[in-house]
């Protein structure tokens, strides 16, 4: 396959001359922190990169990474192929991914950021209690900070990161300060072009984040969330997935190391990763490829895939 080369933009992000106006606020003047804030915007300038896809190949690995994914890579394709015909950037429908624990949800969004060429945030919202987390709160709070989505944007290299919600069903807190409530601008790309943090009280162009959410049970989640969200139901993977799964897992680790194993394992090795949960695969391995060196040994066999360091717990499918 031949390279898959990102193109970049830049593209305004907010307006200095607004941050400046802001910055001669009286709570401004008296707030350190909203202070260095607005220092830091100023220094970092208002633009931000934004990557275009140069083919709609970029997202192919996927399939052998999350195989169990293909319906959603399917769809993504789609979208990459309209902005290239367009030499935009990708935008899509935000994705919610549905399904039990441990299927790769978050893993697949990584990845998917990574063959964007694109930024990478999590967002846990079953350790949400109150909106403000993701919209900042006002300045005048003691100890009142950005919220997660103006540091992506500030702090951040691109316009345009993969935003992964995690589980968006277990959100809770005060109704009052919903957190799902900040969403419901924030998921509409027209509304999200003006998008204002409490904290930072400037506008914001939050429209070119890539929503990725995942959850285990949509009855909890408000219908107009929902109705904001292309809504994929994920499976288990397959045998064959499973293995595929493995090998995806195997080259990734050896990617990221100088260890002289092999780029390919035997196949009795991925058969034997095929009969453990997804999640437990990269544990396992890094495990034993240490056994392998310790034996003097440069290649992995299957019996240095010690599935009993998985016992005394219950194993959960996915990364």
């Amino acid at each position: 396959m031949e390279p898959v080369i990102p193109l970049a933009g830049l593209q305004p992000i907010y307006s200095v001359a607004d941050v400046n106006r802001a910055a001669g606020d009286s709570t401004a003047r008296t707030n350190e922190g909203l202070k260095g804030w607005y220092d830091r915007m100023r220094m970092l300038g208002g633009s931000r990169y934004i990557i275009k896809p140069s083919t709609h190949n970029a997202v192919d690995d996927l399939y052998d990474a999350s195989p169990n994914f293909s319906t959603v890579i399917d769809d993504l394709k789609k979208f990459l192929a309209l902005a290239i015909s367009g030499n935009e950037a990708v935008q899509f429908t935000p994705i919610l991914l549905l399904g039990e624990p441990g299927l790769g949800k978050t893993y697949f969004a990584k990845k998917l950021a990574h063959a964007l060429g694109t930024g990478f945030e999590f967002v846990s919202l079953s350790s949400l209690t109150a909106g403000w987390v993701l919209t900042g709160a006002s300045a005048q709070w003691h100890n009142a900070r950005p919220g997660k989505i103006a540091q992506t944007l500030i702090e951040g290299e691109y316009a345009n990161p993969v935003v992964v919600l995690d589980e968006v069903d277990k959100s809770g807190g005060d109704h009052r300060y919903d957190p799902m409530g900040a969403l419901y601008t924030l998921l509409e790309r027209d509304t999200a072009q003006d998008f204002k943090d409490e904290y930072i009280d400037v506008d914001m162009d939050a429209s070119h984040i890539l929503w990725v959410a995942t959850a285990n049970d949509e009855t909890t989640i408000p219908d107009p969330i929902l109705n904001r969200m292309n809504v994929y139901s994920i499976d288990r993977p397959d045998a064959e997935g499973s293995r595929r799964i493995a090998l995806s897992v195997y080259r990734e680790i050896l990617d990221q190391h100088r260890w002289p194993f092999p780029p390919e394992p035997a196949e009795g090795l991925l058969d034997r990763l095929a009969t453990i949960p997804p999640r437990d695969m990269k544990k396992l391995l890094l495990d034993a490829f240490g056994t392998a060196q310790l034996a003097g040994r440069d290649c992995l066999v299957p019996e240095d895939i010690d599935a009993k360091k998985l016992c005394g717990r219950k194993a959960r499918v996915g990364f």
